[in-house]
């Protein structure tokens, strides 16, 4: 057997270079380079590997430097969204903070089942130098290190302890990268003396290595099953996830709604997969749903969930489906999801799926009054969104006029990023999608944070589209300095920075909640309450985003927020849009239920009056048997 002698952080790097996915024959690399803040524990190991390789081309593995960690993580949980989760990055950090700092992106790949590989320096295998600098000391064990915490939030997890256990650990991490149904974080974790010790390594490890990832078939008796049951439906209604767009399924998903008249609600992870002004498109469903898709949700008797793995949002708590007979069929790939609200499973791949419903139903569809009730509440969502985006709010703007400006402004395939805050139900009720990508919301995990590294690896992904970032000065603050990375990478990325002095989502929840908003404004503390409920804090975000790198333009009205971003649209390089919204909306009206418990005894009038509220809804909410 041919061998060559390498450090276990050389042979990791030329592996990686060589893996590429497989789906329909199209062929990409699966790891296409390596993001990266190096320290003790990984400068010498992973480090020293990547500039060998970049100086000898003997593997072709680009490094990129990013300026935090999880900010790492995120751009490359972006760039797999992006790619349909057929490609990701690696990340590399230093021992200690530097590797802890990810788990907080890994925790978010897993949530939204994206592929990820997480690289996180580790102690000492050796335990030659014990206990060495960073290193959490374990009274129940000396092979116990804060890596350890990556195990509850990755998909795969193995410490690399000798060289020669990478072998199995890569290919096991490549499997589970690949794997729609198990996909998420994978994490080896690397001692920092065993990245650098040298190994004879067979030559057939590095081998270029092609990972397909399949389309499992329907069984033809489940199809069966979900076909009888959809034929004896009267108010279908088909609710679109992720896993509509990771397939590729926008063709059939639109074909079928438009031979059987079922109407199509989305998720965040769905939106876009049938165009919003689709005739059969309802808009997003659930806690900040459209009026269109609760309505038809209230009614509906046969639910179709095709790719949705049914969050809190998407079923508004469990109140959203009020037929108390509703049945459901689940199209997932993933049986966990198939089986949810004791559905009749439809395990495959979206697509396949869905043309095989389409085949089994090709007599079949809904009433016409259920196709024209469609209509008449699809008209009247319609009235809602043109309210809210043309309110002539003053003197400072409604956020929901700043996403109306920006629905007009922008193209059919320009990216809208986002996460956390209130923007996100704003934009699942509002927001007119029209391309699958172009929508790109993380809310399984709604990471403050995410928005601005997120944009750096869209707009990796695809460096044709417009990348927007939407960020609230709460998720700003959290994390901005992929600022930098964009200006170093030469990348172009519009940022909407919105700024109103405060958590405008969790101050409206909390005012709900009974709670006056405590905690939820950026103030000085009050000398004579001592409560942080003073003055304005004069904190001077654009500032910040020139001082990043990124040219700044300011707004101070919709009509001057119009005029700034065809002015960013044209410029070459990142562009910050600073604009100031009013803390107090006015909001979207609700249409959907969040379950967010409310103190049950309380001295203050406010929350009795909420709890009340909330016990009302509480007897709406049950489960799906």
């Amino acid at each position: 057997m041919e061998t060559i002698r390498l450090t276990t952080a050389q042979a990791l790097v030329r592996f990686l270079a060589h893996q590429y996915s497989e789906r329909d024959g199209q062929e990409q690399r699966l790891i296409p380079g390596v993001w990266g803040i190096f320290g003790h524990g990984n400068v010498a190991g992973i480090g020293q590997a990547l500039l060998q390789a970049a100086v000898t081309q003997e593997a072709d593995l680009p490094y990129y430097l990013a300026r935090n960690e999880q900010g790492m993580v995120h751009a490359s949980v972006a760039y797999a969204k992006m790619r349909d989760r057929l490609a990701t990055f690696a990340c590399t950090a230093s021992t200690g903070p530097g590797s802890t700092n990810m788990i907080t992106g890994a925790a978010l790949a897993t949530t939204n089942r994206i592929p990820v590989l997480l690289l996180p320096s580790d102690m000492f295998a050796t335990r030659a130098a014990d206990p060495v600098l960073q290193q959490l000391e374990d009274t129940r064990g000396g092979d116990v290190t804060v890596n350890d915490a990556f195990r509850a939030v990755s998909k795969y997890f193995d410490r690399i302890s000798r060289p020669e256990q990478l072998i199995p650990a890569a290919l096991a991490a490549m499997r589970v990268l690949t794997d729609p149904v198990e996909t998420g974080a994978v994490t080896l974790a690397l001692p920092q003396d065993v990245q650098a010790e040298a190994h004879d390594w067979p030559v057939s490890f590095f081998r270029r290595r092609v990972w397909n990832v399949g389309r499992p078939v329907p069984e033809a008796a489940a199809i069966e099953r979900a076909a009888r049951l959809l034929r004896n439906a009267k108010r279908p209604l088909i609710v679109a996830g992720g896993g509509a767009v990771y397939s590729g399924a926008e063709t059939e998903l639109r074909a079928f709604a438009e031979a059987t008249g079922i109407p199509v609600a989305d998720t965040h992870a769905g939106k876009g997969a049938v165009p919003w002004d689709h005739p059969y498109a309802v808009g997003g469903i659930g806690s900040t749903g459209s009026y269109a898709a609760n309505e038809l949700a209230k009614d509906a008797d046969v639910v179709l969930g095709i790719g949705t793995r049914y969050s809190d949002f998407t079923t508004a708590s469990h109140t959203v489906f009020g037929n108390p007979g509703v049945a459901f069929v689940n199209l997932n790939v993933a049986r966990l999801d198939a089986v949810k609200h004791s559905a009749v499973p439809l395990v495959a791949d979206a697509r396949l799926g869905i043309q095989a419903l389409a085949g089994a139903l090709s007599d079949w569809e809904v009433e016409p009054e259920y196709r024209a009730q469609v209509r008449q509440l699809v008209s009247r969502t319609r009235q809602i969104e043109d309210e809210c985006f043309n309110r002539g709010h003053g003197p400072l703007p409604a956020q929901t006029e700043i996403l109306g400006a920006l629905n007009v402004v922008l193209g059919d395939r320009d990216v809208v990023i986002n996460a956390a805050g209130s923007m996100p139900g704003d934009l699942q009720q509002l927001w007119r999608a029209r391309d699958p990508k172009a929508y790109h919301v993380e809310y399984a995990y709604s990471c403050m944070g995410y928005e601005v590294a997120a944009g750096v690896g869209a707009k990796m992904a695809d460096p044709t589209r417009e990348v927007i970032v939407l960020v609230g000065d709460g998720s700003y603050l959290m994390m901005a300095q992929e600022i930098v990375t964009m200006v170093s990478e030469g990348l172009k990325v519009i940022i909407v920075l919105v700024q109103n002095h405060g958590f405008a989502s969790i101050g409206a929840l909390s005012e709900s909640l009974g709670s006056q908003r405590f905690g939820t404004k950026y103030r000085y503390r009050n000398d004579d309450s001592g409560r942080l409920d003073g003055d304005v804090l004069p904190v001077d975000l654009a500032a910040n985003a020139s001082s990043l790198g990124a040219d700044v333009l300011h707004a101070t009205s919709v009509d001057e927020f119009r005029a700034a971003m065809e002015k960013a649209k044209t410029a070459s390089r990142t562009t910050v849009v600073h604009v100031e919204t009013d803390l107090y909306g006015p909001n979207p009206p609700g249409h959907g239920w969040w379950d967010v418990p409310v103190s049950e005894v309380s001295a203050l009038d406010t929350t009795q009056a909420a709890y009340e509220t909330y016990a009302a809804h509480k007897q709406t909410q049950r489960p799906y048997l």
